[in-house]
């Protein structure tokens, strides 16, 4: 009988160590794709800053991977890109060298989506007919490849409210497209987060009373990034270039001044740079905050290492955010600005999980 035990027990074991290993693949293959949405981020950035969005003014998902290759192409390519508004109203004169440039941005920003595609779903194929994913794992996963197929169309629908008499973004839709990009990535650590740092026995404990209260933190976090959206959106960094204050006082003239008030967060750039500025205080005091409480209170190991870990990225950010500012938004601080926001997002996630699942 005590054989029999024996085996059964050794079986599990194996079983779990393969497991584990399984895991740790699918981990580090979501990681990958993690890492390449977060260039992708910056690119996009890059992108908008350097008013490259609007070059291609079609939408080919699948033709479009190949780009103008001749002299001959190049001019076509061009010549249907002066059709338009952005080239008529802003820059009308440029020269095809000029607009190779601002072309190639938003080409290679639409070639790093469709080789994220890719580079999504044929592992997820692979793992899936392997069955290497563990129980209840599909689900998310098939839900993170839905999010970036709609993204990819949520992108088009961005590029075509420019494309009109008023050849500039619209600034709600590129939110929506930074945002829905971040959540596809945030989805994508937490699930990698739960591969990498499985919970033990040993630690199958309740969450500490203040766990719960840091994914507020990562929310809060997401939405200072939907604000940065706006204020991208908008160039309303451009309307200010000082700090502390705004121009001449804190608290500058003008603020909330439409009809509804309300419209003025979304579209005044005055009351949407000051908005952006108070968000980013208040999440300075509370994100230090709980840092220094959680690195207080926690146990030695993982939970000290991520209050740490948050508020060094935070006090990198603001200086970000800030330098940014008073240099008149260059393109590598404004997107540097992005990836900072997108790396304390992915601290603040990191604390949450190691709070919450350890």
């Amino acid at each position: 009988m005590s054989i029999f035990v024996t085996g059964a027990l050794d079986q599990a074991a194996m079983t779990s160590i393969e497991q584990t290993f399984h895991d740790q693949q699918v981990a580090r293959w979501l990681i990958f794709c993690a890492v390449v949405i977060f260039a992708m981020i910056l690119l996009g950035g890059a992108t908008r800053l350097t008013n490259s969005g609007l070059s291609i003014v079609e939408w080919k998902p699948l033709v479009g991977v190949i780009p103008p290759l001749t002299e001959q192409d190049w001019q076509d390519t061009f010549d249907k890109y002066k059709q338009f508004p952005e080239y008529q109203k802003i820059n009308h004169g440029m020269s095809l060298h000029e607009f190779k440039t601002i072309f190639m941005y938003e080409y290679l920003h639409r070639l790093l989506g469709r080789a994220i595609g890719v580079l999504f779903a044929v592992p997820l194929l692979y793992f899936a007919v392997r069955r290497r994913l563990r129980p209840g794992l599909a689900p998310g996963l098939v839900i993170l490849f839905i999010m970036g197929g709609l993204q990819g169309l949520l992108g088009w629908y961005m590029v075509k409210s420019g494309l009109v008499d008023n050849p500039r973004v619209s600034q709600y839709r590129l939110t929506a497209h930074l945002g829905v990009a971040v959540a596809i990535y945030a989805y994508m650590v937490w699930l990698a987060f739960d591969l990498l740092f499985a919970r033990g026995e040993k630690s199958a404990m309740e969450p500490p009373p203040y766990a719960r209260w840091t994914l507020f933190l990562a929310v809060l976090v997401y939405l200072m990034i939907l604000s940065g959206g706006l204020v991208a959106g908008t160039d309303a960094g451009f309307a200010y270039p000082t700090w502390p204050l705004m121009g001449n006082s804190f608290i500058p003239p003008g603020l909330y001044a439409t009809s509804p008030t309300w419209l003025a967060m979304f579209e005044d750039i005055t009351t949407i740079q000051f908005n952006h500025r108070m968000f980013a205080y208040l999440l300075f005091v509370v994100l230090n905050v709980s840092a220094f409480l959680v690195y207080r209170n926690a146990p030695q190991g993982r939970g000290k290492l991520a209050a740490i870990l948050l508020a060094l990225m935070l006090m990198i950010q603001v200086l970000l955010g800030i330098s940014t500012l008073l240099l008149h938004v260059p393109v590598v601080l404004g997107v540097a600005h992005q990836g900072g926001a997108v790396l304390l997002l992915t601290a603040t996630l990191f604390l949450s999980h190691v709070l919450l699942r350890q």
